[in-house]
């Protein structure tokens, strides 16, 4: 019988294939691939074909594809997270919030909420403005939050907390009812230019404007090529891990390539554990 975490992996990519997020162009090309390099062709290619993907006129708008794959990503974190409960008891909701910007929506959440009151200082302050720049501002795609308890499950197995102690915490309902954010997700369909920079930029502004544990810092993309791969997972300090969206396909469509420069920059990701498959966020984020 296949087991649950691997039919959520199947219909994550049923549901990119679907709705052509990913695709083939006429001539072959993979809606993740760079035109103008050989390997990523090459790689994206022999992905594109092991997931089944179809050929269609034109290839979807970018904004389109990254919305869509937020959004695929999303569905998968939303049928495979609850899986393991048993990991990681709790009263969970998961929200995509990359379409809503205008809002700074991590302000809403422990250990974040302090920031509603910067970002409205710096509103009204040029002065302050200049000085923090954006050094705060936090526009994650997808939150992973969990809501405070109430003192009657905390205490249901044995009489935990009362009145006299654990009055600061936020996991008690009692003190704020606020939910907790336990991850961040970045959703990168491909990694071109800057986009590697920005998503680190971002997670050291999660580490540092927090006021409580860091929460859980990822990153998902569909990047066929193993260099700009390593242009974001390599290193430590910032982003937890890289998650690829079909990592054993990239791996068999790469060592395909017979590229070693390729080749050994992707087993040096794997070896590192800087790089693994969207099916072992889950598990991850279960720790």
């Amino acid at each position: 019988m296949t087991a649950a975490l691997s039919t959520a992996r199947k219909n994550f990519h049923e549901n990119l294939v679907g709705r052509q997020t990913l695709s083939l162009s006429p001539d072959g090309v993979a809606s993740n691939a760079d035109g103008s390099q050989k390997t990523s062709l090459s790689i994206a290619l022999s992905i594109a074909k092991d997931l089944s993907a179809q050929v269609i006129p034109v290839k979807l708008k970018g904004q389109r594809v990254g919305k869509q794959f937020e959004e695929a990503v999303e569905g998968f974190l939303g049928e495979a997270f609850p899986l393991f409960r048993s990991l990681r008891p709790g009263s969970w909701s998961i929200e995509n919030v990359g379409g809503s910007r205008a809002e700074y929506q991590i302000s809403k959440y422990e250990p974040y909420a302090h920031l509603a009151a910067l970002a409205s200082a710096i509103e009204n302050d040029r002065t302050l403005a200049s000085v923090l720049g954006n050094s705060y501002e936090i526009s994650p795609d997808i939150l992973i939050l969990r809501s405070p308890e109430p003192d009657e499950v905390i205490n249901g197995d044995r009489n935990l907390v009362d009145g006299n102690s654990g009055r600061y915490a936020v996991i008690r309902m009692v003190n704020q009812e606020r939910p907790i954010v336990h991850a961040i997700v970045s959703c990168k369909w491909t990694l071109r230019s800057d986009r590697a920079q920005n998503a680190r930029s971002e997670a050291l502004n999660v580490i540092r404007n927090r006021k409580g544990r860091t929460p859980h810092i990822a990153v998902v993309t569909g990047e066929p090529s193993p260099s700009r791969l390593a242009s974001l997972a390599l290193g430590t300090g910032d982003i937890d891990t890289v998650y690829h969206f079909a990592l054993p396909e990239l791996i068999k469509a790469v060592n395909g390539t017979q590229n070693d420069e390729a080749i050994n920059m992707l087993q040096t990701l794997l070896d590192g554990k800087r790089l693994r498959d969207i099916s072992d966020l889950p598990l991850d984020l279960a720790v």
